[in-house]
């Protein structure tokens, strides 16, 4: 650990030690429904980058996928870091994928995977969930963190992964307790296992909140440009008119030169020791999973499937379609499907799911498991002022063969009333916007196979 992280944790009054799990051995009470809390530390090296930073090493053009929810969306740490290594490897050409999508965990990462990361063949994978995730169960964060590590050396052995946790003002006193949050920690054990470096990018910025010296919520009015050597930041952050860094105006999403010049920081000083461990070699060897039903078999299957049988008012949308031309880097086409269509399939696995997206348009769907009505869900929420990918899980029925059937109901509801309050002026507004009721996909994933 950096001589920084020993001080700003020294300074919150907390011992480093922390409980950890042995390289691809499972400790025998682990419970996978629970978790042990972790220690806050900046950085763990691990089994370190040794594959990437080879690659860079001999001038060879290098990929970094940055996978994750909207704080990496920004142009913040991922543009950052970036730079950051197109500057210190100058003869070689380093290049991005952006496949974050905002107001997303792991478990649709998990999913989109193979479309969005693997198919370009990336040599490093950060990967930044701990946010998204704040609401899932520790076994769902285990079976889709570790599907997604599996599937990536599964396809790309050589490609070397990178957690990284960012945080919210929610965080803030959890974290200056000394404790990582539940879905870092969670995390935290599956990186140990599979030796992947991680870095907590919120630990000095915890500390100066502390301090008084950084606000988690505050706007940017009135920011000024102070020197490189106030308040420990770089000559191109800012502080407020009180002297204070603003960190973001929703405490979430960072300001790109405050917030995410933070997160840098805790980059920049992580990687040396990093960059230290590990040998270069692929990973073709894993241990047995930690959960059995990990997500890292996923298959994607578009709706033009002969073994998907579509029927009822719907089409394929052609690309310049208003509302899904602008979801076509995820998805490679979108139908339409209006009340009264249908989408028959069967499969067998472990999972299925329709990736779908949910906005002003969106209406009730039913699904039905072998025959019998499972259950009704609605393709709209209170942050529909616009449309958005989502997905909905799909029943399933261990070890047999799943008779899926979803119909677009002609069933009207009160959308409005859904609407967060700063949302309803919109519908009030734009009443027209919200009228139809359908249903807008791009495929479906399955955990297993499609069944003839």
């Amino acid at each position: 650990m950096n001589k920084l992280a020993w001080t700003l944790a020294a300074t919150m009054g907390f011992s480093l030690c922390a409980t950890v799990i042995e390289p691809g051995k499972l400790p025998e009470n682990f419970d996978p429904h629970k978790v042990e809390i972790r220690k806050l530390v900046e950085s763990t090296p691990r089994g370190g980058l040794p594959n990437f930073y080879a690659k860079l090493d001999s001038k060879q053009d290098t990929v970094i996928a940055y996978f994750g929810g909207s704080i990496t969306a920004q142009a913040g740490y991922r543009v950052h870091s970036l730079k950051y290594f197109q500057e210190e490897y100058k003869e070689t050409k380093v290049t991005e994928i952006n496949a974050a999508i905002g107001g997303t965990g792991s478990d649709l990462g998990a999913y989109r995977l193979e479309h969005d990361v693997l198919t370009f063949k990336p040599d490093l994978v950060f990967v930044e969930f701990a946010v998204n995730d704040g609401g899932a169960s520790p076994y769902s964060i285990r079976q889709s963190m570790e599907g997604i590590v599996r599937h990536i050396w599964n396809e790309l052995p050589s490609c070397d992964i990178i957690f990284v946790y960012t945080l919210t003002a929610g965080n803030v006193k959890e974290l200056q307790d000394g404790k990582m949050q539940r879905s870092a920690s969670v995390m935290e054990e599956i990186a140990d296992y599979y030796q992947i470096p991680s870095i907590h990018m919120g630990v000095e910025i915890v500390a100066l909140e502390k301090q008084g010296k950084l606000l988690m919520k505050a706007s940017n009015e009135g920011m000024t440009r102070v020197s490189g050597k106030e308040l420990n930041l770089s000559a191109d952050n800012y502080v407020n008119a009180e002297g204070k860094i603003p960190f973001a105006n929703d405490g979430v999403h960072p300001y790109d030169n405050t917030g995410h010049a933070l997160y840098m920081d805790a980059i920049r000083r992580s990687l040396p020791a990093i960059k230290s461990a590990g040998k270069p070699g692929p990973k073709t060897d894993l241990p047995k999973p930690m959960v059995p039903d990990c997500l890292e078999n996923v298959i994607t299957i578009p709706f033009g499937n002969p073994a998907v049988k579509l029927e009822g008012p719907c089409q394929k949308l052609p690309k310049d379609d208003p509302v899904t031309r602008h979801f076509l880097n995820r998805a490679d086409e979108f139908y339409v499907f209006e009340p009264g269509a249908t989408i028959t399939f069967k499969y067998k696995g472990l999972r299925a799911a329709i990736y779908n997206l949910l906005g002003p348009q969106g209406g009730i769907i039913e699904i039905k498991h072998n025959g019998e009505v499972n259950r009704e869900a609605r393709m709209f929420d209170p942050y529909c002022t616009y449309h958005r990918l989502a997905t909905v899980g799909l029943p399933n029925a261990k070890d047999q063969v799943n008779e899926i059937t979803i119909t677009v109901l002609d069933k009207n509801f009160d959308k409005k009333a859904i609407l967060f309050d700063h949302n309803k002026p919109d519908f009030d507004k734009n009443p027209a916007k919200y009228e139809k009721l359908r249903l807008y996909a791009g495929c479906i994933f399955i955990v297993g196979e499609l069944v003839p």
